[in-house]
Protein backbone atom coordinates (compact mmCIF):
# COMPACT_ATOMS: atom_id res chain seq x y z
CA UNK A 1 0.00 0.00 0.00
CA UNK A 2 1.52 3.44 -1.41
CA UNK A 3 -1.11 5.26 0.63
CA UNK A 4 -0.59 7.81 3.58
CA UNK A 5 -3.23 7.60 6.33
CA UNK A 6 -3.53 10.58 8.53
CA UNK A 7 -5.82 10.18 11.40
CA UNK A 8 -6.89 13.67 13.31
CA UNK A 9 -7.45 12.49 17.17
CA UNK A 10 -5.73 8.91 18.18
CA UNK A 11 -9.09 7.95 20.94
CA UNK A 12 -10.45 4.23 21.02
CA UNK A 13 -11.61 3.87 17.31
CA UNK A 14 -8.33 5.26 15.67
CA UNK A 15 -6.28 3.46 17.99
CA UNK A 16 -8.32 0.52 16.63
CA UNK A 17 -8.18 1.17 13.35
CA UNK A 18 -4.09 1.75 13.54
CA UNK A 19 -3.71 -1.35 15.61
CA UNK A 20 -5.07 -3.20 12.54
CA UNK A 21 -3.09 -1.21 10.21
CA UNK A 22 0.06 -2.10 11.89
CA UNK A 23 -0.43 -6.21 13.01
CA UNK A 24 -1.48 -6.90 9.01
CA UNK A 25 1.66 -4.82 8.00
CA UNK A 26 -0.76 -2.97 5.69
CA UNK A 27 1.38 0.35 5.25
CA UNK A 28 4.74 0.86 6.59
CA UNK A 29 4.20 2.71 9.87
CA UNK A 30 5.97 6.36 9.08
CA UNK A 31 3.01 6.52 6.32
CA UNK A 32 0.82 6.69 9.04
CA UNK A 33 0.11 10.62 10.31
CA UNK A 34 -1.29 11.17 13.77
CA UNK A 35 -2.12 14.24 15.69
CA UNK A 36 -3.43 14.65 19.14
CA UNK A 37 -3.88 16.77 21.80
CA UNK A 38 -3.10 13.85 24.21
CA UNK A 39 0.70 13.51 24.26
CA UNK A 40 0.92 10.16 25.99
CA UNK A 41 -1.16 8.56 22.77
CA UNK A 42 1.22 10.16 20.44
CA UNK A 43 4.19 9.25 22.25
CA UNK A 44 2.96 5.55 22.45
CA UNK A 45 2.75 5.52 18.93
CA UNK A 46 6.35 7.34 17.96
CA UNK A 47 7.56 4.53 19.38
CA UNK A 48 5.93 2.06 17.08
CA UNK A 49 7.22 4.23 13.74
CA UNK A 50 4.32 6.06 13.19
CA UNK A 51 4.77 10.38 12.19
CA UNK A 52 3.68 12.31 14.53
CA UNK A 53 2.57 15.91 13.36
CA UNK A 54 2.51 19.11 15.34
CA UNK A 55 -0.89 19.95 14.01
CA UNK A 56 -3.65 19.20 12.03
CA UNK A 57 -2.84 21.47 8.78
CA UNK A 58 0.72 19.35 8.22
CA UNK A 59 -0.96 16.35 8.59
CA UNK A 60 -3.90 16.91 5.82
CA UNK A 61 -0.82 18.33 3.53
CA UNK A 62 1.03 15.04 4.04
CA UNK A 63 -1.80 12.19 3.83
CA UNK A 64 -3.58 11.24 1.05
CA UNK A 65 -6.43 9.60 3.12
CA UNK A 66 -7.66 11.62 6.31
CA UNK A 67 -9.70 9.70 8.72
CA UNK A 68 -11.61 12.39 11.05
CA UNK A 69 -11.52 10.94 14.65
CA UNK A 70 -13.32 13.84 16.87
CA UNK A 71 -16.12 13.87 18.74
CA UNK A 72 -19.12 15.34 16.37
CA UNK A 73 -19.40 18.49 18.02
CA UNK A 74 -16.07 19.15 17.38
CA UNK A 75 -15.93 18.35 13.73
CA UNK A 76 -17.34 21.51 12.75
CA UNK A 77 -14.06 23.16 13.76
CA UNK A 78 -11.69 20.87 13.01
CA UNK A 79 -12.80 21.11 9.54
CA UNK A 80 -13.23 24.40 8.85
CA UNK A 81 -9.38 24.88 10.31
CA UNK A 82 -8.60 23.29 7.31
CA UNK A 83 -10.79 25.22 4.28
CA UNK A 84 -7.65 26.70 2.82
CA UNK A 85 -5.87 23.80 1.99
CA UNK A 86 -6.41 22.14 -1.22
CA UNK A 87 -7.84 19.44 -0.54
CA UNK A 88 -9.04 18.20 -3.69
CA UNK A 89 -6.47 15.17 -4.16
CA UNK A 90 -7.67 14.08 -0.25
CA UNK A 91 -10.11 11.58 0.29
CA UNK A 92 -11.27 12.25 4.11
CA UNK A 93 -13.16 9.53 5.77
CA UNK A 94 -15.86 10.93 9.10
CA UNK A 95 -16.31 8.04 11.94
CA UNK A 96 -18.59 10.11 13.80
CA UNK A 97 -22.24 9.59 14.48
CA UNK A 98 -24.80 11.79 12.48
CA UNK A 99 -21.79 13.80 10.52
CA UNK A 100 -23.15 13.28 6.56
CA UNK A 101 -20.86 13.62 3.23
CA UNK A 102 -22.33 17.22 2.29
CA UNK A 103 -21.37 18.44 6.47
CA UNK A 104 -17.71 17.63 5.51
CA UNK A 105 -17.57 19.17 2.37
CA UNK A 106 -19.65 22.60 3.83
CA UNK A 107 -17.48 22.80 6.33
CA UNK A 108 -13.90 22.19 4.43
CA UNK A 109 -15.86 24.61 1.31
CA UNK A 110 -14.16 22.03 -0.82
CA UNK A 111 -16.06 19.49 -2.83
CA UNK A 112 -13.91 16.82 -1.45
CA UNK A 113 -14.17 12.99 -2.09
CA UNK A 114 -15.89 11.62 1.37
CA UNK A 115 -16.10 8.03 2.98
CA UNK A 116 -18.34 7.91 6.00
CA UNK A 117 -18.34 5.13 8.25
CA UNK A 118 -20.24 3.73 11.08
CA UNK A 119 -17.95 1.55 13.18
CA UNK A 120 -18.34 -0.39 16.54
CA UNK A 121 -15.56 -0.68 19.28
CA UNK A 122 -14.92 -4.50 18.85
CA UNK A 123 -12.63 -3.36 16.35
CA UNK A 124 -10.15 -2.75 19.16
CA UNK A 125 -10.07 -6.75 19.53
CA UNK A 126 -10.17 -6.86 15.47
CA UNK A 127 -13.96 -8.30 16.10
CA UNK A 128 -15.72 -4.73 14.25
CA UNK A 129 -18.45 -4.68 12.71
CA UNK A 130 -18.36 -1.50 10.28
CA UNK A 131 -20.61 0.26 8.09
CA UNK A 132 -19.23 2.35 4.99
CA UNK A 133 -20.89 4.57 2.37
CA UNK A 134 -18.78 6.00 -0.44
CA UNK A 135 -19.09 9.70 -1.61
CA UNK A 136 -21.04 8.76 -5.52
CA UNK A 137 -17.55 10.20 -7.35
CA UNK A 138 -15.32 7.92 -6.17
CA UNK A 139 -14.11 5.40 -8.19
CA UNK A 140 -13.57 1.60 -6.67
CA UNK A 141 -9.73 2.20 -6.95
CA UNK A 142 -10.27 5.45 -4.64
CA UNK A 143 -12.39 3.44 -2.16
CA UNK A 144 -10.54 0.31 -1.77
CA UNK A 145 -7.46 1.50 0.44
CA UNK A 146 -10.41 2.75 2.89
CA UNK A 147 -12.46 -0.10 2.50
CA UNK A 148 -9.29 -2.46 3.20
CA UNK A 149 -8.55 -0.36 6.14
CA UNK A 150 -11.73 -1.28 8.10
CA UNK A 151 -11.82 -4.84 6.81
CA UNK A 152 -8.74 -5.58 9.16
CA UNK A 153 -10.30 -4.67 11.78
CA UNK A 154 -13.33 -7.00 11.39
CA UNK A 155 -16.51 -7.04 8.64
CA UNK A 156 -17.43 -4.58 6.25
CA UNK A 157 -20.96 -3.75 4.84
CA UNK A 158 -21.55 -0.87 2.31
CA UNK A 159 -24.62 0.87 2.80
CA UNK A 160 -26.20 4.06 1.19
CA UNK A 161 -26.19 7.36 3.10
CA UNK A 162 -30.17 7.53 3.50
CA UNK A 163 -29.59 5.11 6.06
CA UNK A 164 -26.52 5.70 7.73
CA UNK A 165 -28.34 7.13 11.09
CA UNK A 166 -30.04 4.47 11.13
CA UNK A 167 -27.56 1.57 10.93
CA UNK A 168 -26.10 3.56 13.93
CA UNK A 169 -28.52 1.80 16.04
CA UNK A 170 -27.39 -1.94 14.15
CA UNK A 171 -23.93 -2.05 14.40
CA UNK A 172 -22.38 1.36 16.02
CA UNK A 173 -24.26 1.51 19.46
CA UNK A 174 -25.58 -2.14 19.69
CA UNK A 175 -22.49 -3.57 21.26
CA UNK A 176 -23.93 -1.86 24.36
CA UNK A 177 -27.46 -3.43 23.96
CA UNK A 178 -25.60 -7.04 24.65
CA UNK A 179 -23.58 -5.67 27.16
CA UNK A 180 -27.00 -4.51 29.36
CA UNK A 181 -28.44 -8.26 28.03
CA UNK A 182 -25.30 -9.81 29.27
CA UNK A 183 -25.10 -8.01 32.63
CA UNK A 184 -28.92 -8.76 33.64
CA UNK A 185 -28.02 -12.43 32.76
CA UNK A 186 -25.24 -12.48 35.33
CA UNK A 187 -27.03 -10.33 37.80
CA UNK A 188 -29.55 -12.95 37.85
CA UNK A 189 -26.62 -16.20 38.13
CA UNK A 190 -25.20 -14.19 41.10
CA UNK A 191 -28.56 -13.97 42.50
CA UNK A 192 -29.12 -17.33 42.35
CA UNK A 193 -25.34 -18.14 43.93
CA UNK A 194 -23.60 -18.65 40.82
CA UNK A 195 -20.56 -17.44 40.46
CA UNK A 196 -20.06 -14.18 37.89
CA UNK A 197 -16.93 -14.96 36.24
CA UNK A 198 -18.04 -18.81 35.56
CA UNK A 199 -21.66 -17.40 34.39
CA UNK A 200 -19.88 -14.62 31.95
CA UNK A 201 -17.88 -17.26 30.41
CA UNK A 202 -21.07 -19.33 29.62
CA UNK A 203 -22.75 -15.90 28.26
CA UNK A 204 -19.75 -15.07 26.23
CA UNK A 205 -19.59 -18.70 24.67
CA UNK A 206 -22.96 -18.94 24.18
CA UNK A 207 -23.33 -15.48 22.48
CA UNK A 208 -20.55 -16.20 20.19
CA UNK A 209 -21.89 -19.67 19.35
CA UNK A 210 -25.74 -17.94 18.81
CA UNK A 211 -24.02 -15.72 16.74
CA UNK A 212 -22.30 -18.38 14.97
CA UNK A 213 -25.69 -20.45 14.22
CA UNK A 214 -27.13 -17.14 12.86
CA UNK A 215 -24.39 -16.88 10.12
CA UNK A 216 -24.36 -20.76 9.34
CA UNK A 217 -26.27 -23.01 10.30
CA UNK A 218 -28.84 -22.00 7.55
CA UNK A 219 -31.49 -21.55 9.46
CA UNK A 220 -33.49 -18.75 9.63
CA UNK A 221 -33.53 -16.50 12.88
CA UNK A 222 -37.09 -17.23 14.45
CA UNK A 223 -36.25 -21.11 13.08
CA UNK A 224 -33.35 -20.90 15.17
CA UNK A 225 -35.67 -19.59 17.98
CA UNK A 226 -38.33 -22.76 17.62
CA UNK A 227 -35.46 -25.21 17.39
CA UNK A 228 -34.70 -24.26 21.06
CA UNK A 229 -38.02 -23.74 22.37
CA UNK A 230 -39.24 -27.58 23.22
CA UNK A 231 -43.08 -27.55 23.77
CA UNK A 232 -44.07 -27.82 27.42
CA UNK A 233 -40.05 -26.61 27.93
CA UNK A 234 -38.01 -24.11 29.79
CA UNK A 235 -36.95 -22.02 27.21
CA UNK A 236 -40.67 -21.20 25.77
CA UNK A 237 -41.35 -20.17 29.29
CA UNK A 238 -38.54 -17.19 28.63
CA UNK A 239 -39.51 -16.19 25.38
CA UNK A 240 -43.29 -16.15 26.19
CA UNK A 241 -41.98 -13.95 29.22
CA UNK A 242 -40.47 -11.72 26.93
CA UNK A 243 -43.58 -11.56 24.39
CA UNK A 244 -45.74 -10.42 26.82
CA UNK A 245 -43.35 -7.69 27.70
CA UNK A 246 -43.18 -6.80 24.03
CA UNK A 247 -39.56 -6.88 24.53
CA UNK A 248 -39.18 -6.37 20.83
CA UNK A 249 -41.02 -3.26 20.42
CA UNK A 250 -38.91 -1.91 23.67
CA UNK A 251 -35.99 -2.72 21.52
CA UNK A 252 -37.08 -1.07 18.41
CA UNK A 253 -37.80 2.32 20.58
CA UNK A 254 -34.56 2.02 22.06
CA UNK A 255 -32.92 1.61 18.21
CA UNK A 256 -35.96 4.74 17.39
CA UNK A 257 -34.57 6.54 20.19
CA UNK A 258 -30.73 5.88 18.67
CA UNK A 259 -31.66 7.39 15.20
CA UNK A 260 -33.33 10.75 16.70
CA UNK A 261 -30.14 11.37 18.36
CA UNK A 262 -28.35 10.44 15.13
CA UNK A 263 -30.88 13.15 13.37
CA UNK A 264 -30.47 15.66 15.80
CA UNK A 265 -26.51 15.88 15.24
CA UNK A 266 -26.75 16.07 12.00
CA UNK A 267 -28.87 19.13 12.16
CA UNK A 268 -26.16 21.21 13.83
Amino acid sequence: MNKKFGFIGVGNMATAIIGGMLKNNFVAPENIFIHDNNTEKCDYFEKKGVSVCDDNNTLVKESDIIVVAVKPQNYAEVLQSLKNIDCSDKIFVSIAAGISIDFVRAQLLQNVKVVRVMPNTPLLLSKGASALCPSTDMTEDEFKPVRDMFSLSGVVEIIEEEHMNEIIAVNGSSPAFFYLFAKAMADYAVSCGIDREKALNLICATYEGAAEMIRSSGDDIETLIEKVCSKGGTTIEAINSFKENNIEEIIKDAMTACTKRANELSDK
